[in-house]
Protein backbone atom coordinates (compact mmCIF):
# COMPACT_ATOMS: atom_id res chain seq x y z
CA UNK A 1 0.00 0.00 0.00
CA UNK A 2 1.00 3.60 -0.82
CA UNK A 3 -0.14 6.75 0.07
CA UNK A 4 1.37 10.26 -0.99
CA UNK A 5 2.29 13.55 0.65
CA UNK A 6 3.47 16.77 -0.65
CA UNK A 7 7.23 15.80 -0.34
CA UNK A 8 7.08 12.27 0.41
CA UNK A 9 5.23 8.84 -0.60
CA UNK A 10 4.29 6.66 2.58
CA UNK A 11 5.31 2.98 1.51
CA UNK A 12 3.50 0.11 3.73
CA UNK A 13 4.34 -3.48 3.51
CA UNK A 14 3.43 -6.28 5.29
CA UNK A 15 6.84 -8.17 5.65
CA UNK A 16 5.94 -10.91 8.26
CA UNK A 17 3.10 -12.59 9.90
CA UNK A 18 3.80 -10.76 12.82
CA UNK A 19 5.38 -7.34 11.26
CA UNK A 20 4.41 -4.21 8.93
CA UNK A 21 7.04 -2.02 7.59
CA UNK A 22 6.15 1.76 6.72
CA UNK A 23 8.73 3.83 4.82
CA UNK A 24 8.55 7.39 4.00
CA UNK A 25 11.30 9.51 3.09
CA UNK A 26 11.40 12.92 4.21
CA UNK A 27 13.86 16.06 2.65
CA UNK A 28 15.24 16.93 6.33
CA UNK A 29 18.38 15.83 7.56
CA UNK A 30 18.10 12.76 10.12
CA UNK A 31 19.21 14.48 13.21
CA UNK A 32 16.11 17.02 12.56
CA UNK A 33 13.57 13.93 11.71
CA UNK A 34 15.05 12.17 15.58
CA UNK A 35 14.33 15.36 17.25
CA UNK A 36 10.60 15.69 15.55
CA UNK A 37 9.78 12.26 16.40
CA UNK A 38 11.71 11.83 19.92
CA UNK A 39 10.61 15.25 21.46
CA UNK A 40 7.73 16.61 22.95
CA UNK A 41 8.32 20.23 21.86
CA UNK A 42 7.67 18.40 18.00
CA UNK A 43 5.35 15.66 18.31
CA UNK A 44 2.23 17.37 19.30
CA UNK A 45 2.62 19.31 16.01
CA UNK A 46 2.07 16.63 13.11
CA UNK A 47 1.46 12.78 14.80
CA UNK A 48 -2.10 13.35 15.37
CA UNK A 49 -3.53 10.88 12.90
CA UNK A 50 -6.80 12.28 11.18
CA UNK A 51 -8.22 15.87 11.50
CA UNK A 52 -9.84 17.28 14.70
CA UNK A 53 -7.03 14.91 16.73
CA UNK A 54 -4.70 17.17 19.77
CA UNK A 55 -2.10 15.58 21.37
CA UNK A 56 -2.38 17.56 24.74
CA UNK A 57 -0.21 15.06 26.89
CA UNK A 58 3.56 13.74 26.03
CA UNK A 59 5.78 12.69 28.48
CA UNK A 60 9.09 10.70 26.78
CA UNK A 61 11.90 10.09 28.88
CA UNK A 62 14.42 8.93 26.08
CA UNK A 63 16.94 7.09 27.51
CA UNK A 64 17.04 2.75 27.61
CA UNK A 65 14.16 1.98 30.33
CA UNK A 66 12.51 5.26 30.04
CA UNK A 67 8.63 5.71 29.99
CA UNK A 68 6.99 7.39 26.75
CA UNK A 69 2.92 8.37 27.22
CA UNK A 70 1.23 10.63 25.01
CA UNK A 71 -2.90 11.04 25.26
CA UNK A 72 -4.90 12.45 21.75
CA UNK A 73 -8.05 13.87 22.09
CA UNK A 74 -10.73 14.51 19.45
CA UNK A 75 -13.18 17.44 19.64
CA UNK A 76 -15.89 15.28 20.38
CA UNK A 77 -13.69 14.60 24.04
CA UNK A 78 -12.93 10.92 23.06
CA UNK A 79 -9.43 9.98 23.84
CA UNK A 80 -6.63 7.23 22.89
CA UNK A 81 -3.53 6.76 25.17
CA UNK A 82 -0.54 4.96 24.60
CA UNK A 83 1.86 4.12 27.06
CA UNK A 84 5.71 2.68 26.72
CA UNK A 85 9.37 1.92 27.34
CA UNK A 86 12.33 2.43 25.37
CA UNK A 87 14.51 -0.12 24.92
CA UNK A 88 17.42 1.46 22.66
CA UNK A 89 18.12 4.52 22.02
CA UNK A 90 20.87 5.49 19.58
CA UNK A 91 20.95 8.51 18.37
CA UNK A 92 19.65 9.78 15.54
CA UNK A 93 20.05 6.62 14.07
CA UNK A 94 17.93 3.64 15.57
CA UNK A 95 15.07 3.72 18.12
CA UNK A 96 13.14 0.91 19.51
CA UNK A 97 10.24 0.88 21.91
CA UNK A 98 7.63 -1.18 23.41
CA UNK A 99 4.18 0.48 23.03
CA UNK A 100 0.75 -0.35 24.59
CA UNK A 101 -2.46 1.03 23.62
CA UNK A 102 -5.39 1.49 25.87
CA UNK A 103 -8.10 -1.12 26.16
CA UNK A 104 -7.36 -4.87 25.11
CA UNK A 105 -4.67 -4.26 22.26
CA UNK A 106 -1.65 -6.12 22.50
CA UNK A 107 1.73 -4.56 22.90
CA UNK A 108 4.12 -4.00 19.77
CA UNK A 109 7.45 -3.39 19.50
CA UNK A 110 8.49 -0.71 17.24
CA UNK A 111 11.95 0.05 15.28
CA UNK A 112 12.71 3.33 13.95
CA UNK A 113 15.04 3.19 11.85
CA UNK A 114 17.02 6.63 9.91
CA UNK A 115 19.07 6.50 7.15
CA UNK A 116 20.23 10.04 5.11
CA UNK A 117 21.38 10.38 1.76
CA UNK A 118 21.92 13.67 0.10
CA UNK A 119 20.15 15.79 2.70
CA UNK A 120 17.02 13.56 2.78
CA UNK A 121 16.28 11.20 5.70
CA UNK A 122 14.19 7.45 4.99
CA UNK A 123 12.69 6.59 8.24
CA UNK A 124 11.55 2.99 8.58
CA UNK A 125 9.56 2.18 11.29
CA UNK A 126 8.64 -1.96 11.99
CA UNK A 127 6.01 -2.44 14.02
CA UNK A 128 6.07 -6.50 15.88
CA UNK A 129 2.65 -7.65 16.83
CA UNK A 130 2.27 -10.92 18.99
CA UNK A 131 0.58 -12.84 16.38
CA UNK A 132 -1.09 -12.27 12.90
CA UNK A 133 -4.34 -11.89 14.42
CA UNK A 134 -3.15 -8.95 16.37
CA UNK A 135 -1.30 -7.29 13.16
CA UNK A 136 -4.19 -8.08 10.94
CA UNK A 137 -6.66 -6.60 13.79
CA UNK A 138 -4.34 -3.15 13.71
CA UNK A 139 -4.60 -3.17 10.06
CA UNK A 140 -8.26 -2.72 10.09
CA UNK A 141 -8.28 0.25 12.12
CA UNK A 142 -7.60 2.64 9.94
CA UNK A 143 -3.99 3.24 11.92
CA UNK A 144 -2.58 3.17 8.85
CA UNK A 145 -4.21 6.28 7.31
CA UNK A 146 -3.70 7.99 10.37
CA UNK A 147 -0.40 7.40 10.50
CA UNK A 148 0.13 8.57 6.89
CA UNK A 149 -2.32 11.79 7.56
CA UNK A 150 0.56 12.59 10.41
CA UNK A 151 3.70 11.84 8.21
CA UNK A 152 1.82 14.41 5.47
CA UNK A 153 2.11 16.81 8.63
CA UNK A 154 5.46 16.07 9.39
CA UNK A 155 6.42 17.04 5.99
CA UNK A 156 4.68 20.76 6.55
CA UNK A 157 5.80 21.09 10.19
CA UNK A 158 9.68 20.26 9.01
CA UNK A 159 9.31 23.60 7.12
CA UNK A 160 9.03 25.56 10.20
CA UNK A 161 12.08 23.81 11.85
CA UNK A 162 14.92 25.18 9.12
Amino acid sequence: MTTGGRTGTTEYSVTSDTEVTITRVFEAPKRVIWDAWTSCEHLPNWMLGPEGWTMPICEIDLRPGGALRMVWRRTDGTEMEITGVYREVEPPDRLVYVESWQGDWPETTDTLLLTEADGKTTATLIIRYVSKEARDAALETGGIEGMSKGFDRLDDYLITLE
